[in-house]
C-alpha cells in the first residue's frame, strides 16, 4: 500500500440505537464519543458510533418482516364494495 494516502483504519464500537446492542469492529469512521470496552488486557477506550439500524434490529436479519396478504385484501375490498 502506498503510504500517506489511506485513511486511518482503527477499532470502533458501533451501538444499535433501537436495541442497544454493541459490537467492536474496525472502521475508518471517527467520533468524539468514546466508550470503555473490556478486553483480555483490561479495559480499553474506543470511539462510539451510534447507528439507527444494524443486523440486530433490521427486519431482514431478525425475521420480523411484515408480509402483506394481497389475496385477503382483494377479498376484503370485494366484500365492502362488491
Amino acid at each position: 500500500m502506498k503510504p500517506g494516502i489511506h485513511p486511518d483504519y482503527h477499532p470502533v464500537v458501533f451501538q444499535d440505537a433501537a436495541t442497544g446492542t454493541r459490537f467492536l469492529t474496525r472502521s475508518t469512521a471517527t467520533s468524539s464519543r468514546t466508550i470503555d470496552w473490556p478486553t483480555a488486557d483490561g479495559v480499553e477506550t474506543y470511539p462510539l458510533i451510534v447507528v439507527d439500524v444494524s443486523s440486530d434490529s433490521h427486519p431482514f436479519w431478525t425475521g420480523s418482516a411484515r408480509h402483506i396478504d394481497s389475496a385477503g385484501q382483494v377479498e376484503k375490498f370485494r366484500r365492502r364494495y362488491g
